[in-house]
């Protein structure tokens, strides 16, 4: 039987990484964990300023090459171009992370009751999470198969892709003075982007292309103590995620310690899920 090295299999040394949504909460700690496991990292955002500092501030901690880009992932044109500018700099993509996520206009839209929420938003949404999924992998993925690269492809996703919301831990939870809830587009876009996660995982299969989902459960971000303590009492931990937490995992799916991993949902959410 072969020795393997298996310090090795999670070293991204000379593999490139797309990251959409590079530049915000999550995105930010992706960056970091890929770079600080020797990728070098492109940055999706739609924020050229956010993304730039990002790329600068991963480039100047691990001296890796990065490349902050601006990108409307919601745009066709946009994602083979700016793909395509991409690929040329780099020479190749190995893997592309999915995690850029859209919000509706607003605090106040984004979360709205469902009977109120506004079919415009709803589309931003959509656009982004959704159509723009659809969109990066078809062009990466396009690009993978041609190129004969046995690439991995991770997407974000959600536990409330899998599981409805429980109503009760959002009485009397705020975020920035807002009043919040689980938007039903929030669910409809991380099922959606699950489902396309598992239909790629088995067209892509004889290509040696891998195709998964990270699923997080609640991860601190500025909630009120009244929502992180209901939030935190559903939780065999008993608490809510850091945003560091999520990111070992998803150096995990992109690495060849996942090399035989594909279609399948990976939950980071403290135990939620069981029960």
């Amino acid at each position: 039987m072969k020795t393997v090295d298996y310090h090795t299999l999670f070293d991204l040394s000379g593999r490139v990484i797309l990251l959409t949504g590079g530049g915000g909460y999550l995105g930010t700690q992706f960056a970091r964990g890929y770079a600080a496991h020797g990728a070098d990292v492109v940055i999706f955002d739609i924020d050229e300023e956010t993304g730039r500092s990002v790329a600068k501030t991963v480039t100047n901690e691990y001296g890796v090459k990065t490349r902050a880009l601006v990108c409307d992932i919601a745009d066709p044109d946009a994602v083979v171009a700016v793909v395509g500018e991409a690929w040329s700099e780099f020479g190749k993509i190995d893997v592309l992370h999915n995690n850029a996520a859209n919000q509706s206009i607003g605090l106040k839209a984004e979360f709205a009751p469902y009977e109120d929420f506004d079919i415009r938003d709803w589309q931003q949404v959509v656009g982004v999470d959704l159509q723009g999924v659809f969109l990066t992998t078809q062009t990466v993925g396009r690009h993978m198969v041609e190129a004969n690269i046995c690439g991995s492809i991770l997407q974000t996703s959600s536990i409330y892709g899998s599981f409805g919301a429980d109503n009760r831990i959002y009485e009397g939870a705020t975020f920035r003075g807002q009043k919040i809830c689980n938007p039903a587009v929030y669910s409809t876009v991380k099922a959606g982007s699950e489902g396309l996660v598992r239909w790629l995982a088995t067209y892509w299969a004889e290509h040696g292309i891998r195709v998964n989902a990270l699923v997080p459960g609640g991860v601190e971000a500025g909630q009120s103590d009244s929502f992180k303590a209901r939030y935190s009492a559903r939780v065999p931990l008993g608490r809510m995620a850091r945003a560091d937490e999520v990111v070992g995992a998803a150096v995990f799916l992109a690495s060849d310690a996942a090399s035989y991993i594909t279609g399948q949902s990976l939950f980071v959410d403290g135990g939620l899920s069981a029960w």
